[in-house]
């Protein structure tokens, strides 16, 4: 993929891998547009940097993302990439009586509606041009879930799946569909976790990432080292035990 030179619209874009992506790729030369709920927090992405703009977006509320797709192709006619990277990620009991839906719901409404919805605003734009990419973040619980997050868990496999589609149905247009899906890395997704020393630093993980989307054979499923056990556990009929292990460390 090429590097410089994009106009790119991240999601999620204050905090955590977001921030992180938009900022290595505005450093490379590309105009980016750093998205989210918190207008404070894309500005200290921005930081004073030139080529950053910021602006507000609930992809949980499908009347915002229409609004906010209009507003942004009329400011930014160039935009030819869009990174789906807005999520959350949290604890659910389902011993308890009744079941609270609450945090399920918010899920599928922000993890797996979001990115589609979102998309779906931006695709014949992006298919207009030269070459466009949607880089659709999921992660590597979408192949080897974490059972006390099981709406987080599923809402990754949803949306990989629904990569392995849209990248078939765009196949002889000039989008190209890629899945990022990291590993756990050190953000603030989740509480404790940036602090988590069996997660991969924050700073590694863009290192390794940002090293595949510079390859001019960019593959279609970005997946640093550190998550390809996850991957390929089902292929390599050790999935059982990599359940077991990845959730026995979240037990208590």
């Amino acid at each position: 993929m090429k590097t410089s030179g994009n106009t790119i619209l991240m999601t999620g874009g204050g905090s955590g891998i977001g921030r992180e992506l938009a900022r290595e790729f505005q450093a490379r030369g590309n105009m980016v547009i750093v998205a989210g709920r918190r207008a404070e927090a894309l500005e200290e992405t921005i930081g004073g940097r030139a080529a950053m703009q910021a602006r507000t977006l609930d992809v949980s509320d499908a009347a915002d993302i229409a609004s906010f797709a209009a507003k942004l192709l009329a400011d930014f006619p160039s935009l030819n990439v869009v990174f789906n990277n807005a999520g959350i990620m949290a604890r659910e009991d389902w011993k308890a009586d009744p079941v609270d839906l609450a945090v399920a719901e918010a899920t599928v409404a922000t993890n797996i509606l979001g990115p589609i919805r979102l998309t779906a605003a931006f695709l014949p734009h992006l298919c207009k041009q030269a070459a466009a990419r949607v880089v659709n973040v999921t992660s590597g619980l979408a192949f080897v879930p974490l059972a006390h997050t099981p709406a987080y868990s599923a809402s990754k496999a949803a949306m990989h799946a629904w990569s392995q589609s849209l990248r078939w149905q765009l196949r002889d247009t000039s989008v190209d569909v890629i899945e990022l899906a990291p590993p756990g890395v050190q953000t603030d997704l989740t509480p404790g976790q940036s602090a988590r020393e069996t997660y991969m630093p924050l700073a590694d993980f863009i290192a390794e990432t940002m090293e595949s989307f510079g390859r001019e054979d960019t593959p279609d499923e970005v997946i640093v080292q550190r998550a390809k056990m996850l991957r390929a556990a089902e292929a390599a009929g050790n999935f059982d035990q990599i359940f077991e292990m990845l959730n026995a460390r979240y037990e208590g």
